[in-house]
């Protein structure tokens, strides 16, 4: 019956129970502070997770969204009426209607979730195609989350798409979609805090106030393609929500030191025809300005030929000798890190190869699905062929690991595929494409980390430009091809603040902007003050008719860019420790203060980077000094020299564009 479905218990453990209506499935399953629905059409099969396995281990073709491997259960005492279901967990009080499965949750300050009265979830396809999920929208609720979403970092009273796109020259204040998928997302208000993740990788969208529905109270909502829902209910603080949604999707790989030293990047040169002078120019201009860089990003122009991109094919008129110069790099300490990418050319030397082992997403008669890409039409690889996979990589093993390259940058891979006729493996159970399309990236990106450890690399650095949660098991990130201006240097960085609380480590976005007008002196040198304390600090740009943003871009200001280059310097072994510290403890390195400091302002310039280290951008035009409000714990030294600070303190630093940052350092 359409809008009144009245569910009965089926089947009941210590830990989960499952109940039945109308051919829809709903499963509970209790676990320490998270709470596991399942809403699901009994005639469609439930695809794998490659995201939760909180015990670390998830296999190459995924694992059961319905496992609990890995997790504590609890066992709460369930009281069942014919209407009620009621339960106390973690110490959270729930309720649940069993007309409709409304769930109800309440901590000791009132309602803490609760779902959309009247229908809450697309059970016979009342609310139209695939899944949804309707919650009760508080008056005073913050949301925060979602991945590298724009915009403030209170996501309340926006609405957003959840897919993945390459979204050159985006705008961080505004652009939608961008290059992550994360469908989680922490909301705040007067009753408490509670984190929501969707355990899915189709295509949806979440309306977090746009939307409004005169027949049912306020709501958030979520949807999906895929017909099946799994979320995780996440209870607690903000951070121990943070922390537990890390923990949920098996933490994060370890970064090595030297990846938080200067990372060089550019187009530019390895476009130029002198690709190989213009690299070992780099470590010159390196050397001759006192710059000790840990590494350089090889942009994709090392396989350039006659005009196209083909992955894994080195232009060796352009780079004579790979090997060479991966030892010229090598000698001075420093990495190459060269770009791949799973689109292959229709020209594409290895194209028919693949095609012929069946190794592209693909039609329902085999025949290589073709999409608009660099330089023509191409074909993307499909990672959930086994035969796919293990040729990736050997491509890496033999094409960069034997050469010297040790470490991976996965880019475009965001794998735009809208055609729900574009079929993949899916490991033995093929699957439209379109349903899975981010899930590609985590493989590409786990594929490259597994060749590098197979070749004996002991501590890969391994980048992917789109993810999904759990990709911070297999891979690092950066937040994509930003603009250059100054508005946008602030939106960025409340695009961090989002990727903070979305579960993510190590990032960072390209200091200087990657698209449009090369920045002036003072947006230069302010974007290179905030940057110093990022974990990634890398300048990368495509600027075809200026030059590429480097250090010594503007030769007159070198004494002020080398004292910031000197800091880092510094800085390193800190930033390495605390991330260390963090990625133990499932925290960010990045981090709002308001996550230590409840009353702090959510949308504040300043950040913590760690627990101790509270730094304060100047990210206005023409500003020549910074007010900071010191948090309201401990105390704090500027720079950490001085006169100790108490917390709750407002002062006015001066910060000219040509001088260190402002930080404080919290006393010990």
């Amino acid at each position: 019956m359409k809008f009144d479905h009245r569910f009965v218990l089926t089947e009941a453990g210590p830990s989960m129970r499952v109940y039945e209506a109308d051919g829809v499935i709903v499963r509970l399953d209790f676990f320490d502070h998270i709470l596991r629905a399942a809403v699901l059409q009994r005639d469609v099969p439930l695809l794998p997770t490659w995201s939760v396995c909180p015990d670390g281990n998830m296999p190459l073709c995924g694992r059961d969204k319905l496992s609990i491997e890995g997790f504590t259960p609890e066992s709460p005492a369930v009281e069942e009426t014919d209407e009620t279901i009621s339960f106390t967990l973690s110490g959270v009080r729930f309720s649940i209607e069993k007309k409709n499965f409304r769930i109800t949750a309440r901590s000791d300050r009132g309602v803490l979730y609760r779902d959309r009265s009247g229908l809450a979830y697309n059970f016979a396809g009342e609310l139209g195609r695939g899944s949804a999920h309707y919650t009760d929208r508080f008056p005073d609720q913050r949301v925060f989350g979602l991945g590298d979403k724009c915009g403030p970092v209170n996501k309340a009273n926006k609405r957003f798409q959840l897919a993945a796109t390459d979204s050159m020259g985006f705008s961080a204040a505004y652009s939608d979609p961008l290059y992550k998928q994360i469908p989680f997302f922490i909301c705040q208000h007067e009753g408490g805090s509670y984190g929501l993740y969707y355990d899915t990788y189709s295509n949806g969208s979440v309306d977090l106030g746009v939307g409004h529905d005169n027949y049912f109270e306020p709501f958030n909502s979520v949807r999906f393609d895929e017909e099946n829902l799994v979320f995780y209910l996440i209870l607690g603080t903000p951070m121990e929500i943070i922390r537990r949604f890390s923990a949920l999707c098996g933490g994060t790989a370890p970064v090595p030191e030297w990846a938080f030293r200067y990372a060089g990047s550019t187009m530019e040169y390895t476009d130029a025809p002198d690709a190989d002078a213009r690299l070992r120019g780099f470590l010159t201009q390196c050397e001759e300005y006192g710059i000790r860089p840990g590494g350089f990003y090889l942009s994709s122009g090392y396989t350039e030929r006659g005009g196209q991109r083909c992955v894994f094919c080195w232009n060796t008129e352009k780079i004579p000798s790979p090997e060479a110069l991966a030892d010229a790099f090598g000698a001075q300490d420093a990495a190459l890190i060269p770009n791949v990418k799973p689109a292959f050319l229709s020209s594409h030397p290895m194209y028919e190869t693949i095609a012929q082992n069946g190794w592209f997403l693909h039609y329902a008669d085999g025949t290589p699905a073709r999409f608009p890409f660099w330089g023509g039409m191409a074909s993307w690889l499909d990672f959930t062929n086994p035969g796919a996979y293990a040729f990736w990589k050997d491509c890496v093993k033999t094409q960069l690991i034997a050469k010297g390259y040790r470490h991976i940058w996965n880019d475009n891979n965001e794998y735009d595929v809208q055609d729900e006729s574009v079929l993949c493996n899916g490991f033995g159970r093929p699957v439209p494409a379109a349903r899975i399309r981010p899930l590609f990236s985590y493989l590409m990106a786990r594929a490259s980390r597994e060749a590098c450890l197979e070749a004996g690399v002991k501590e890969p650095f391994n980048v992917s430009r789109c993810a999904i949660a759990g990709t911070q098991r297999v891979a690092s990130t950066w937040t994509g091809d930003n603009f250059t201006s100054f508005s946008e240097l602030r939106a960025n960085h409340k695009q961090a603040m989002t990727m903070a609380l979305s579960g993510f480590l190590f990032f960072g976005p390209d200091i200087g902007g990657f698209a449009g007008p090369k920045p002036n002196e003072e947006l230069f040198l302010r974007w290179l003050q905030y940057g110093v304390f990022l974990p990634r600090f890398t300048l990368h740009s495509w600027k075809p008719n200026a030059p590429s943003t480097m250090p010594w871009l503007y030769p007159d200001r070198m004494d002020a860019v080398k004292r910031l280059f000197d800091l880092r310097e510094r800085l390193v072994p800190v930033l390495y420790a605390e991330a260390e510290r963090c990625r133990k403890a499932n925290e960010p390195l990045l981090r709002p203060v308001f996550l230590h400091d409840p009353a702090y302002d959510v949308e504040s310039d300043c950040f913590l980077c760690g627990e101790t280290i509270l730094v304060c951008p100047v990210f206005d035009e023409d500003a020549a000094d910074v007010t900071v409000t010191l948090p309201g714990f401990g105390s704090w030294r500027l720079r950490g020299e001085g006169e100790a600070h108490p917390g709750g303190e407002t002062l006015t630093v001066p910060c000219k564009m040509t001088d260190l940052p402002v930080w404080f350092e919290k006393e010990a």
